[in-house]
């Protein structure tokens, strides 16, 4: 398939972008810097872009099959965080007019916080607060493609916690909702390596099961 990824410089776009050309995908990766991408190989084309303009996105989507967003965006504690919102509203309108119809895009565990309540208190009190505002404007996004982009087959990705490691041999699990629970409804783990994420995503590309739909995903 012909992949256009976005967020490619960053630590799981990377696994990503790896796996797609080792699986014999043709990949395009749009970037903001393309000197951060160092991956070479004769199916990769580094293009730079705005990620925030469907002008500047729509002419490197023409002829994709395929929309793949590893976006991530900085921790903002004290004010809100824009960059997934503001990204996808200019994603959807370049995919409409390029005529792509399928995105698969990474968020995260607990997009809606208080979802978290069943899992460590370290997580609790430490960790979603300080992503809060990463978590709220991710499920923002998710809004947004379910609310307003019925004419796409979306996909969102929900992983846990990313461990900057290649992918495992361990079982992808899956669950529609906010977290994978252990059969006493807590979180499963709390961390899944980048290069499975990668590796799930890419999965979706012949398994239709989860169009239109928010996945949450580990590993176990």
């Amino acid at each position: 398939m012909k992949l256009l990824v976005i967020g490619a410089t960053g630590q799981t776009g990377q696994f990503l972008v790896r796996q797609a050309l080792e699986q014999g995908h043709v990949v395009k990766a749009v970037v903001r810097t393309p000197s951060k991408l160092t991956i070479q190989h004769e199916n990769l084309t580094v293009v730079k872009a705005n990620i925030f303009s469907a002008d500047s996105l729509v002419e490197h989507f023409n002829e994709q099959d395929v929309i793949m967003s590893c976006l991530g965006f900085p921790i903002s504690i004290f004010s809100e965080v824009t960059g997934y919102t503001e990204s996808i509203k200019a994603i959807v309108p370049a995919m409409r007019e390029a005529k792509v119809t399928r995105i698969i895009a990474m968020t995260s565990w607990y997009t809606k916080p208080e979802t978290s309540q069943q899992s460590s208190w370290t997580l609790r009190w430490f960790l979603i607060p300080l992503i809060r505002n990463i978590l709220i404007n991710m499920q923002e996004m998710e809004n947004y493609l379910n609310n307003e982009c019925q004419d796409l087959n979306w996909t969102t990705v929900r992983p846990p916690g990313l461990q900057n490691a290649p992918k495992t041999d361990k079982e992808l699990i899956t669950h529609e909702g906010y977290f994978v629970p252990d059969p006493d409804g807590i979180p499963i783990t709390n961390a899944v390596a980048r290069g499975d994420v990668a590796c799930f995503m890419l999965s979706l590309l012949t398994d239709d099961a989860w169009i239109k739909k928010a996945v949450a995903m580990t590993t176990k």
